[in-house]
């Protein structure tokens, strides 16, 4: 378990080091784009390779499916109370957060954090961390890290606050992939395989309303290549 909290906190490490670039230099808006993508396709890769595949060995299409679906609408339904109460904009490089709640923003950033270390958590279980995954909560945590604190440095955040923010977010997936350890056992038949699918959905709606959105706005039409290029990358790492 310690192994599984030490690698959550390792991904969610990215945040710290991307608003530290935030500060220091002011990263463009492409390149944080550039990253999301890739991040993006690494992520859709080990959902695919990870998780999905591992269900599907010990339960029924139908199971899988089903509780896939229950673990998107359940990040959803966070996603949307955070959103509600203050944190839309946490991600904007603009700035736009300084008219948002600052619990909000920590809040939706543990969100954000939770379905990748929780998944990280099974595959120190499985014998070793899976390194598409890693690299896929890096790539999508270090982009997010710089946009979130672009925005709240532009709404004139200090940097000691943000540090101390990401530092707490970082605690918090550090657990949650040790609670991935503990929850996501595959030996537990059944049940381990409904849990693998419930983290699978919840994923791939994290991917789909935190990474991609933004890295479309910038890139447009050449962010499905780059999608594309990151899945290839978490197909060739899975193999290794």
């Amino acid at each position: 378990m310690l192994e599984a909290f030490l690698w959550g906190a390792i991904g969610a490490a990215a945040l710290l080091v991307g608003a530290f670039v935030a500060y220091q230099f002011s990263p463009s808006r492409r390149l944080i784009a550039v990253v999301m993508a890739l991040g993006t396709g690494l992520l859709i890769g080990s959902v695919s390779f990870e998780l999905v595949d591992d269900a599907l060995e010990t339960s029924t299409v139908g199971w899988v499916g089903a509780l896939v679906l229950v673990g998107a609408l359940v990040f959803t339904a966070g996603d949307l109370l955070i959103d509600h109460h203050g944190g839309a904009k946490r991600k904007d490089p603009s700035g736009a957060q300084v008219e948002g709640s600052p619990l909000a923003i920590v809040l939706g950033s543990v969100l954000d954090g939770i379905p990748e270390s929780f998944v990280l958590g099974l595959t120190v279980l499985q014998g070793g961390v899976s390194l598409s995954l890693l690299g896929g909560v890096l790539l999508s945590n270090l982009p997010e890290g710089m946009s979130s604190s672009s925005g709240l440095k532009a709404a004139r955040w200090p940097a000691s606050r943000v540090y101390l923010m990401w530092f707490a977010v970082i605690v918090l997936s550090a657990l949650s992939a040790a609670a991935g350890y503990v929850l996501l056992d595959p030996a537990s038949g059944r049940t381990g395989a409904l849990v693998q699918s419930f983290a699978a959905g919840a994923l791939l709606a994290m991917v789909a309303d935190t990474l991609l959105p933004e890295a479309y706005e910038v890139e447009g039409v050449y962010t499905g290549p780059l999608v594309t290029i990151g899945f290839a990358l978490s197909l060739g790492l899975a193999a290794l």
